[in-house]
C-alpha cells in the first residue's frame, strides 16, 4: 500500500499576505487608540453620573445622546483622508469666523454665564467648542505650507495674523478659555512647525505686555467712567483669586475653597462613588462641567485620580506613536495640535481646581459633562486615526517626523 507524503516543514504564510488579510478584517484600525478612549470615556461617564444623579439642571441622557453622536462623526472623519483637506486654508478661516461669531445672530444666539457662546438651534450647542476642530485644521494648513521652516519674519507675521483671528473673534463673546485653547494650538502648530526660536520669544513677551497693556488701560477707564469695559467683572475677579484666594471669599474664591476641600477629602481611596458630600449637597459649584475633577478625587481618592492621569497618559503616548508614522507635515501637525489641546486642558483644568491655574471655564476632557465638548473629543479622535488610517495603518517604514 503506498505510503502518504510526508510534509517534512509547513511554510509560514508570507507576512505581506498577513497584513493584507489583517487589513481587509480590521481597515486602518488602531486598537491601542480605541482602548485606551474607550476606558477614557466609560471612566468619565461613571463620574458623570454621579455628578448629575442630584441635580436637576443636568441629564445623563444628554452626556449618552453626545457619546452617540460624536462616534458617528469620529467614524466618519477616521475614514475620510485627512490629506485632502490641506489647501482648504481659506474655507478653514471663513468657517471659524462664521461659527464662533454666530452667538452674536439675533433669535438664536444665547447668553449664558456672561458670554455670549451658545445658539439655540432646538437644543442649545456652543459653536466655539465644534471650531477647535477646524481651528487645528487651519493653524496645520497655514504651518504646513512651509515644509517646516518657517523662518522669514514677514511669513512668520503673515502665519501668525491668519492663527490670531479664531482668538479675536472669540474675545467678542467673551470666552476667555475657550480663547487660551485656541492660542495654544497655535503655538503648537508653530513650534511643531519650525518656526524660528526668537520669533517665538517675541511673540511671547508681545503677549505679556499685551494683557499688562489691557489692565492698564482698563484701569484708565475705570478711573473716568467709574467700571471696567475691556475685561469684564468675572474675569478680573478669576485672576486676582488665583493671586490671592482670599480676594473673592464669596465669589470665585469660594468655588476655588470648596474645590480644594472636596479634593482634599477624598484621601487615599475617597468616600465611595456616589458618597462624595460637597457635590451631593451642591456645594461644589459647576461639579458635572468645570470641577469634575474634584467629584473624582472626593468619591475615587488618590487612587482614582492616579487611574485618570494613567489613562490620559495612554492616550498622550499613543497619539504620539501615530504622529510618528505622519508622511507628511499636516498630518504630524494635526495630532500634535489635538495632542497639546488635550495637555493644556488637562493641566489647566486640573490646576485650577488646586489653585495652581487661573479659574478659566475649561473643561477635562472625556471627563465633563456636556455633549458638545465631548462630540469635540470624539472628532479628535477621528483627526488622528484617519492621520493612521492613510499613513501608519499601510505599513509604511518611513515618516515625515524621521525623513525631514
Amino acid at each position: 500500500m503506498a505510503q502518504p507524503p510526508q510534509i517534512n516543514s509547513v511554510k509560514a504564510p508570507d507576512k505581506a499576505v498577513v497584513d493584507a488579510t489583517r487589513s481587509r478584517r480590521f481597515p486602518a484600525l488602531n486598537f491601542p487608540l480605541i482602548i485606551v478612549a474607550a476606558l477614557l470615556l466609560s471612566y468619565g461617564l461613571i463620574v458623570v453620573y454621579s455628578a448629575v444623579s442630584n441635580n436637576e439642571n443636568y441629564s445623563f441622557s444628554r452626556s449618552l445622546a453626545g457619546v452617540a453622536a460624536g462616534l458617528v462623526v469620529m467614524i466618519v472623519i477616521w475614514r475620510f483622508d485627512y490629506r485632502r483637506l490641506s489647501e482648504f486654508t481659506t474655507l478653514f478661516l471663513i468657517v471659524n469666523v462664521v461659527l464662533i461669531l454666530s452667538p452674536h445672530l439675533p433669535l438664536i444666539g444665547v447668553e449664558a454665564k456672561g458670554a455670549q457662546s451658545w445658539i439655540n438651534i432646538g437644543t442649545q450647542i456652543q459653536p466655539g467648542e465644534f471650531a477647535k476642530v477646524t481651528v487645528i485644521l487651519l493653524d496645520a494648513s497655514v504651518v504646513a505650507r512651509y515644509g517646516g521652516k518657517l523662518d522669514d519674519p514677514r511669513e512668520y507675521l503673515k502665519a501668525l495674523g491668519i492663527m490670531l483671528i479664531p482668538f479675536v473673534c472669540i474675545m467678542t463673546q467673551p470666552d476667555l478659555g475657550t480663547g487660551l485653547v485656541y492660542l495654544f494650538i497655535a503655538a503648537v502648530a508653530l513650534v511643531v512647525g519650525g518656526a524660528r526660536p526668537k520669533f517665538l520669544l517675541l511673540t511671547l513677551l508681545a503677549g505679556v505686555i499685551a494683557i499688562a497693556c489691557v489692565f492698564a488701560i482698563d484701569e484708565v477707564i475705570k478711573g473716568s467712567s467709574g467700571e471696567y469695559k475691556l475685561l469684564k467683572d468675572y474675569q478680573r475677579s478669576r485672576l486676582l483669586v488665583f493671586l490671592d484666594p482670599d480676594a473673592d471669599p464669596t465669589g470665585d474664591g469660594y468655588n476655588l475653597k470648596q474645590a480644594q476641600i472636596a479634593i482634599g477629602s477624598g484621601g487615599l481611596f475617597g468616600q465611595g462613588y456616589m458618597q462624595g458630600s460637597q457635590h451631593a449637597l451642591g456645594i461644589l459649584p459647576e461639579a458635572p462641567t468645570d470641577f469634575i475633577f474634584c467629584v473624582l478625587a472626593e468619591e475615587l481618592g488618590f487612587f482614582g485620580v492616579a487611574v485618570l492621569l494613567a489613562l490620559y497618559l495612554s492616550l498622550v503616548l499613543v497619539s504620539f506613536r501615530i504622529a510618528a508614522t505622519a508622511g507628511d507635515l499636516f498630518g504630524l501637525l494635526i495630532v500634535m495640535c489635538v495632542v497639546g489641546m488635550w495637555l493644556f486642558q488637562i493641566l489647566e483644568n486640573i490646576g485650577m481646581t488646586c489653585g495652581l491655574m487661573p479659574i478659566t471655564g475649561i473643561p477635562l476632557p472625556f471627563m465633563s459633562y456636556g455633549s458638545s465638548f465631548m462630540v469635540v473629543n470624539f472628532a479628535m479622535l477621528g483627526l488622528i486615526g484617519s492621520v493612521w488610517a492613510h499613513n501608519g495603518a499601510s505599513g509604511k517604514k518611513g515618516s515625515y517626523a524621521t525623513t525631514r
